[in-house]
């Protein structure tokens, strides 16, 4: 699969033309208008909607997950668009941990 079909990269750059150009009938461009504040509220919100649905049984319920995880991808590009990250940028830590226990990774992440 190349990158200009690759869905996530085209949900970024869709995203990304939004912030460029708001248009008043986009929801991104709302969302974006809003900040970290909206954005976060959101994303919180559909985190506890996927997390509830993949409680569910059966394949409605693992449906129900799949839809909602979306969900959370989508809230999440925003939020990273608004903090100009780029998807690659979270892919390349993603693979930066490669290798790395989760638990040595943690260890190794400076105190707040």
């Amino acid at each position: 699969m190349t990158d200009s079909i690759r869905p996530l990269n085209h949900l970024e750059q869709t995203i990304l033309a939004r912030k460029a150009s708001p248009d008043e009938k986009s929801y991104t461009a709302k969302l974006l208008a809003g900040g970290v504040e909206k954005i976060g509220g959101k994303l919180i919100e559909e985190a506890a909607e996927v997390v509830e649905a993949a409680g569910e049984e059966g394949e409605e319920g693992r449906q129900h997950t799949i839809y909602e995880a979306g969900d959370v991808i989508y809230h999440l590009m925003v939020l990273l668009a608004s903090r100009d990250v780029k998807l690659a940028e979270v892919e390349a830590e993603l693979a930066r941990r490669f290798g790395v226990s989760g638990l040595e990774e943690k260890a190794s992440r400076k105190p707040s």
